[in-house]
């Protein structure tokens, strides 16, 4: 009788295997040319799925891979993880709360990246792509606040934080939100998306 595929198998069958090679290349047996790391980043941000496995083993070795990719993205210089989310996340190995914090992690940025998409539609179907400037700010009030949530499941004390408590993240009022430069209408229109999204950031903040 056929052994019916895991769901692991099935996910696998619908995306492009990378093989690993001894000498550390990488090939792609959908396109059957070989690749290097940022080939492998440009297909995550393009939604393409793969999962890699060692060449001589079989073993799939996906998380390594995508681990090693954001270590060298890190080298470029673009530092995504701030030095105190690094060292929160290294606390973890090894702490009981280890093997709670990675659905977490994933619940947490499925959900970032659905408000800051809607938010970012939102901005650009009202006052065009360059509106989307107006966001920088909130995005900073988000990292800041994604690092406090981490905070509540962490043993330790947070650097640069009073009686190892996270510092509470300001609310933001109308009184901070950017200006716009455009007629009266307009302007409306603006606080009424600030408004939404404050609305939208509070929710989060209270989960």
């Amino acid at each position: 009788m056929a052994k019916e595929p895991t769901t692991d198998e099935t996910a696998n069958s619908a995306s492009t295997v990378i093989k690993k090679y001894a000498n550390r290349r990488l090939y792609n047996t959908g396109t059957s040319t070989y690749v290097t790391l940022e080939d492998l980043a440009i297909m995550v941000k393009r939604g393409e799925e793969f999962h890699v496995v060692d060449a001589r083993s079989g073993d799939d070795i996906t998380h390594s891979v995508l681990t090693q990719i954001i270590f060298e993205q890190e080298n470029k210089g673009q530092n995504l993880l701030p030095i105190n989310v690094l060292r929160q996340l290294i606390r973890f190995y090894g702490d009981s709360m280890q093997g709670v914090l990675p659905s977490y992690l994933e619940h947490s940025i499925d959900t970032f990246v659905r408000e800051q998409d809607a938010l970012r539609n939102q901005f650009v179907d009202a006052f065009g792509p360059k509106s989307f400037e107006t966001m920088q700010e909130v995005t900073k009030r988000n990292m800041e606040m994604f690092r406090n949530a981490m905070t509540m499941f962490s043993p330790f004390p947070v650097p640069g934080s009073e009686d190892g408590k996270a510092k509470p993240v300001q609310k933001a009022g109308m009184e901070s939100a950017p200006k716009a430069t455009a007629g009266g209408e307009d302007l409306d229109t603006l606080r009424r998306q600030i408004l939404d999204m404050q609305s939208r950031l509070d929710k989060l903040d209270g989960k």
